[in-house]
């Protein structure tokens, strides 16, 4: 295995992606000009879940919080302008996810930690058994750029919550994070470990690289962790989406790296994968009992909030593998083809 550095993919800043409707096409309108008031469409009406228009204007909005784009003023990240659009587009996006998973039959388990346990073990589309036992190189490759889009910022949206949380619950998240950082080893960080998992594959490891490829649904699940993470009144869902995706990780990512070897990848292709199967099988119970336990212990009326954050997690999770499943099942290609109409997302 190649010796992991810090390259500078790790400073790049992305381009903005072409439009996808009447939403991203007034946002980036303005973008490219000095921040001021702009008008926007108001409207996006496709499933606010997996809608391309309303995710990718949402994912830009939130970028301006992380790395932004390059030509755009970082004055944008705050401008009030921003805010309202950020602020309605968010406001579609919540209701559709409390509406679609509100309702959880976990909710009426007798404690918490039961009932994000029955949220963990929900049986969902077979993505990783998939990609373990039958996936060919291509659909691999595709897989890897789908996740780039959160795996190149990894941890980046659960550090928002870190200064809203304190005492125990704040070191449990604390100790999460320092190990997704590399635990102070600049090559251990792991996004670092996934640009090396995409050389592997021969793919562009840049930041942001193929953003214009990557469809509503796969946006929607790096959305709903910075809308989690930006907004302190949803720490509790943060904490329960924490511990459900670091639950649900180790089996997922053992099979992903059973795949690769399956179709002769080697180690620095693995290595994310091997390294995430070793980490969440410890990072899943520090979630659930000593960042969950304490967040509940501190003020207990986050139990709705910590489970709603569970389900929703795990429902948009079980909504992006169904759609990659039903692509490949078709014959259709699971990256956007630039250029194609907004909406054109669907899932099922």
């Amino acid at each position: 295995m190649s010796s992991a550095s810090v390259g500078p993919s790790e400073h790049e800043i992305a381009v903005l992606p072409e439009p996808r409707g009447p939403v991203t096409e007034d946002l980036f309108h303005a973008l490219t000009g000095r921040p001021g008031d702009f008008a926007c469409a108001e409207a996006v009406e496709g499933d606010a879940l997996v809608d391309d228009d309303l995710h990718l204007a949402l994912y830009t909005c939130y970028e301006l919080h992380y790395r932004g784009f390059f030509g755009v003023d970082d004055r944008w990240e705050w401008h009030p302008a921003l805010m309202r659009l950020r602020g309605r587009l968010e406001e579609r996006f919540e209701a559709a996810l409390r509406e679609r998973f509100g309702g959880s039959e976990a909710l009426d388990k007798p404690d918490v930690v039961a009932a994000l346990t029955a949220i963990a073990n929900q049986s969902g589309p077979p993505l990783s058994r998939y990609l373990r036992d039958d996936a060919g190189l291509a659909e691999m490759r595709d897989y890897v750029i789908l996740r780039s889009a959160y795996q190149l910022k990894e941890a980046d949206p659960h550090a928002w919550g870190i200064p809203r949380m304190t005492g125990k619950a704040k070191t449990a998240l604390l100790e999460i994070e320092f190990d997704e950082f590399g635990s102070g080893r600049a090559e251990r960080i792991h996004a670092v470990l996934y640009r090396n998992t995409m050389d592997a594959l021969g793919l562009d490891g840049r930041y942001g690289a193929y953003l214009d490829l990557v469809p509503g649904p796969i946006l929607a699940t790096v959305n709903i962790m910075s809308m989690f993470g930006l907004h302190r009144r949803l720490r509790g869902a943060l904490a329960g989406h924490l511990a459900v995706a670091e639950m649900t990780s180790a089996l997922a990512n053992k099979q992903v790296a059973e795949g690769m070897r399956r179709l002769g990848l080697g180690r620095q292709a693995t290595g994310f994968f091997d390294e995430h199967v070793i980490a969440d099988s410890v990072h899943d119970m520090i979630a659930l009992h000593d960042l969950v336990g304490a967040v509940l212990e501190q003020d207990s009326s986050l139990a709705t909030e910590v489970l709603f954050g569970a389900s929703a997690w795990t429902g948009l999770d079980g909504m992006s593998a169904e759609y990659l499943l039903n692509r490949w099942a078709e014959g259709d290609p699971s990256l956007r083809t630039p250029g194609r109409a907004a909406g054109t997302s669907s899932v099922g």
